[in-house]
């Protein structure tokens, strides 16, 4: 199939990465991006008090474009759009955005093999719109992240205690620590975006609590306020800790007969982490092993929120929800009743694609709502169509650039996949690993956290790019550098620079398995 005009739908690291790889690869691209600003996460609607990246500086960057080392180490979510901005205008992406612009719906003629995508344009500052704009497309890459749709509970009681003058909102749309001063807030939740909104505003509001259903490990930015976490947990050695689909080289030694030594360096992890942050003193200990911390997500501590909780500022009540919501008021799982003008709620998000229809959904998810991507990447049956992003991980970034490489590589007919049946395997497989590792807290597929260089390794191999023994070995004795990255482009490049039609093999159209 031939191959010339790629729509990408979402403006954050994977829509500009993915951009910007592809036009560099000689395709012409078009970026929908629902938000007047680039940054997906780090867009001004979604900011909430108190967010900064979980990654260093150094580490939270695309490979050939550096944060600017003005930033401090751990950059505000302001920086973070700031930089995303600056890489668009870098690579010349500009042109190629159409910003506040939602994407309605994508239909696909597989017989012509075009995508027919409809979007509408807001009108800024008059809250109407432009007439619906048609375009279309040999190839569409979504990119509109994992993070998409907030996921607010229906909680009883919710109108009237809205009614009365209180607020229920997600954090990603509480976007002024203003808002609370003076007033009673029940924060929900004990992710990093909770605690960051309790920790912003506990100071000025009249009481903020949060109400943690479950405990969970926190990570200091600095162990032992000497260390910087990247050292021991941003590297090879860090991740290969954590157990993977099917261990190999020094790792199957870790998880074999090197297990005891493997115990022992995650246990004294966990005993500096206890002591540092005082979780028995102040009742905060989770209670489970630290290894927990890859079932799902990694958050680090928020400066400041485990001393305003040794000091009564802020209250966290353990094991509780809300039953109810009473004008001014909540009425808690155990019972008790605590005032309450506003609840932020850090309860996570759904991940929906609203601009395809039923039947496209059926091909790209299974009966569960998982994903089925091969390498995260293709649904395997479904013809031009790739996602991007969909596998959140320590380096984002890096994982959706290298993401983006690859499906350049396949675009131009540089890949060999198998066939079909081999890739719905190691997709049941992937699942069935992530289902048991995460208690079922996977994003329906889409979280490999803390796997992100073992997913950028399977890339690279597919590529026959793979890093260099060296750099490798760098990587295991210190923090991955996405610097480490930017040959694959140049070498990747160099491969198809004779190629002048974007052609890729034609993909099997079997169905995929819904498990």
């Amino acid at each position: 199939m031939t191959i010339r005009s790629v729509g990408i739908i979402g403006a954050g690291f994977a829509g500009l990465s993915t951009a910007k790889v592809l036009r560099a690869f000689g395709f012409e691209v078009t970026v929908f991006e629902k938000e007047p600003d680039v940054g997906g996460v780090w867009a001004a609607s979604r900011r909430y008090p108190g967010l900064t990246t979980q990654n260093p500086r150094t580490t939270y960057a695309l490979s050939d474009f550096p944060m600017p080392a003005s930033y401090p180490e751990w950059p505000s979510g302001q920086q973070v759009q700031a930089y995303l901005q600056s890489y668009a205008e870098h690579f010349g992406l500009v042109p190629y955005l159409r910003m506040s612009t939602t994407v309605e719906s994508a239909v696909l003629d597989e017989e012509a093999g075009v995508w027919t995508v409809k979007a509408r344009r807001a009108v800024s500052g008059q809250g109407g719109a432009l007439p619906a704009e048609v375009h279309r497309f040999d190839y569409l890459v979504v990119c509109n992240g994992i993070f998409s749709e907030p996921a607010v509970p229906q909680y009883p009681g919710a109108d009237s205690f809205v009614a009365a003058g209180g607020r229920v909102c997600h954090t990603s749309q509480f976007n002024d620590a203003n808002e609370a001063r003076g007033k009673h807030v029940l924060v929900v939740g004990y992710g990093k975006s909770s605690c960051d909104v309790a920790n912003a505003i506990a100071a000025d509001s009249a009481s903020t609590t949060v109400l943690a259903r479950q405990l969970i490990w926190k990570i200091p930015k600095k162990f032992m306020n000497v260390l910087n976490f990247k050292f021991l947990l941003l590297t090879r050695m860090g991740e290969a800790l954590f157990k993977y689909i099917e261990p190999k080289g020094f790792e199957k030694f870790l998880h074999g007969t090197g297990l005891p030594v493997r115990n022992s360096m995650l246990g004294s992890v966990e005993s500096v982490v206890t002591r540092q942050l005082k979780l028995r003193e102040i009742g905060l200990h989770p209670g489970t092993p630290l290894e927990t911390i890859a079932r799902s997500t990694v958050s680090l501590v928020t400066d400041g929120f485990y001393e305003k909780v040794a000091a009564g500022t802020l209250g966290v009540r353990k094991g509780v929800s809300i039953r109810t919501l009473q004008p001014g008021q909540a009425v808690l799982s155990d019972g008790a009743t605590v005032l309450a003008d506003i609840v932020v709620c850090g309860t996570g998000w759904h991940q929906q694609v609203p601009f395809f229809d039923g039947s496209v959904l059926q091909r790209v998810t299974d009966a569960r709502g998982n994903f089925r991507l091969y390498r995260s990447i293709l649904p395997v049956g479904m013809p031009r169509l790739a996602f991007n992003g969909y596998n959140s991980s320590f380096f984002s970034q890096l994982n959706c650039e290298i993401g983006a490489l690859w499906l350049a590589n396949h675009l131009r007919g540089g890949l060999q996949l198998p066939p079909p049946d081999q890739m719905n395997a190691q997709i049941d497989r992937r699942l069935a690993w992530m289902e048991e590792r995460t208690d079922g807290k996977h994003s329906k597929g889409t979280n490999i956290i803390p796997f992100s260089v073992h997913n950028i390794d399977e890339l690279l191999q597919d590529m026959g790019l793979p890093l260099g023994v060296l750099t490798r070995v760098k990587q295991w004795l210190g923090p991955v550098d996405p610097s480490d990255y930017a040959v694959v482009t140049r070498q990747l490049l160099a491969r198809h620079a004779n190629a002048t039609v974007a052609v890729a093999a034609p993909q099997a159209t079997s169905g995929a398995a819904a498990s």
